[in-house]
């Protein structure tokens, strides 16, 4: 997973180049929010600050980079030379990861000098919108799954490596209780979990061979796929094998009517003494088929495609603004795009049962009720605090999650919570506006 400083926009360079020429490099601000929720999301999971930071801590050019721009013709040499001295040195603000945002919250605020903080705009907002979108969908299956383990099964159909490994990880803090990626718990310490395929049974001349194979050569437990020709029949070898001494921890089926499938199945395991082998559930899961599948006897499921392409929602529209610049508010006023202008922070507030009763945007300035999200992060280019392991960041998404709103939580038509936007922002709004001519 490249942290290249050229994983940008040509536009960002471009207006690099501008700005250094022009002298304008005073202080800016920008913030990262979205400006809506996609249909079918009545709210948003934090996810991606840990990647965002690292890249921000070690952004700079090598000098095979910098040789590469000078060969395109296009930059000055002088300007080349100059990003090979650029690093970022400002601070960000930010809502801990697996909290729970909604539209108009700020994701992150950047406060550095403008060239920094215009280069870095591209990669914050990929690192944070691919962990943010799939944090989002894993939250709302583990709501549908009702407290039985998930795991991401998503990484073959992932969109590259890089977003298979940050799924998983975005998963895991969703509640997601492991990943088949093995990257992802190298890198992660996401807890790893798996099978077998198809093609293990299909190179042996039965099933009972196969089954008995694997389990030899992974005792203490090991989970086996039984949909490759007759499901049924496969349940019923598993009960033989165990009764020959195998130890079978779980079984798999990937196909067919999972309800009715785990249902028969079920029944075999328990007629034949194994009531503690456990049912896994596989094969183009989202939330939806999740929830629908709550009356059946499954202990856990693989959710793979639809998680790790969000697949009913595979974007988000999220923005990095400028909201300040050399101590004065800015503001975009684009049809359908206006931003809010300033440093902003969130304030939430919870009703007597600690779900969340409301969120007032404010200006940095104002007072608020209720808990502060944004919190500072990185000070001069360098981190405030360490590494929250994964555990730590999936407990708080779970505190979050339970602290929804119902309507926020529904998987059918949710409805998400409306920030409301302070006196305070408003009337900088339209102070910023008559002093633009408007």
């Amino acid at each position: 997973m490249s942290e290249s400083a050229l994983v940008t926009d040509l536009y960002q360079l471009t207006m690099l180049a501008a700005y250094r020429r022009l002298g304008l490099g005073a202080e800016a601000v920008f913030e990262l929010y979205a400006r809506r929720l996609p249909e079918g999301r009545g709210f948003l999971l934090a996810a991606g600050l840990e990647q965002a930071l690292d890249f921000l801590e070690t952004l700079a050019f090598t000098p095979a980079e910098l040789d590469w721009l000078r060969g395109l013709g296009r930059f000055e040499p002088a300007f080349v030379d100059w990003l090979g001295t650029l690093r970022f040195t400002g601070e960000v603000w930010a809502p801990p990861e697996g909290t729970v945002l909604f539209a108009d919250e700020p994701w992150l605020r950047v406060v550095a000098p403008l060239p920094e903080a215009q280069l870095v705009e591209s990669r914050l907002i990929n690192l944070m919108h691919l962990e943010t979108l799939i944090a989002s969908k894993a939250a709302r299956c583990v709501l549908a799954a009702g407290g039985r383990a998930l795991i991401d099964f998503g990484m073959r159909r992932a969109h590259g490596a890089e977003a298979a490994c940050l799924a998983a990880r975005a998963a895991a803090i969703a509640g997601f209780a492991g990943t088949a990626t093995v990257e992802a718990g190298r890198r992660f310490g996401v807890p790893l979990y798996g099978t077998m395929a198809h093609s293990f049974v299909q190179a042996h001349d039965s099933e009972r061979d196969a089954f008995a194979g694997f389990a030899r050569c992974h005792p203490g437990g090991t989970t086996l796929l039984i949909d490759t020709y007759d499901t049924l029949a496969a349940a019923r070898e598993v009960v033989a094998l165990v009764r020959d001494g195998a130890e079978v921890g779980a079984v798999r089926i990937d196909s067919g009517d999972l309800l009715a499938g785990a249902r028969a199945v079920r029944a075999i395991l328990d007629a034949g003494g194994c009531g503690h082998v456990r049912i896994l559930a596989s094969g183009n899961l989202d939330e939806h088929e999740i929830a629908r599948l709550a009356p059946a006897p499954i202990d856990a499921f693989g959710v793979g495609t639809r998680l790790d392409t969000s697949a009913d929602a595979p974007y988000l529209d999220c923005a990095y603004k400028l909201e300040e610049y050399a101590g004065r508010p800015r503001r975009k006023r684009s049809w359908g795009k206006a931003t809010w202008p300033g440093r902003k922070q969130v304030w939430r507030r919870y009703d007597a049962a600690g779900r969340i009763a409301g969120d007032r945007v404010a200006l940095e300035s104002e007072r608020g009720e209720g808990v502060a999200l944004l919190e500072c992060v990185m000070r001069g280019g360098q981190r405030l605090r360490p590494r929250e392991p994964i555990a730590a960041l999936a407990a708080r998404a779970a505190r979050e999650l339970a602290s929804l709103p119902e309507a926020c939580r529904a998987l059918e038509a949710p409805v998400p919570l409306i920030a409301e936007i302070s006196p305070g922002v408003r009337a900088l709004a339209a102070e910023v506006d008559r002093a633009t001519g408007d």
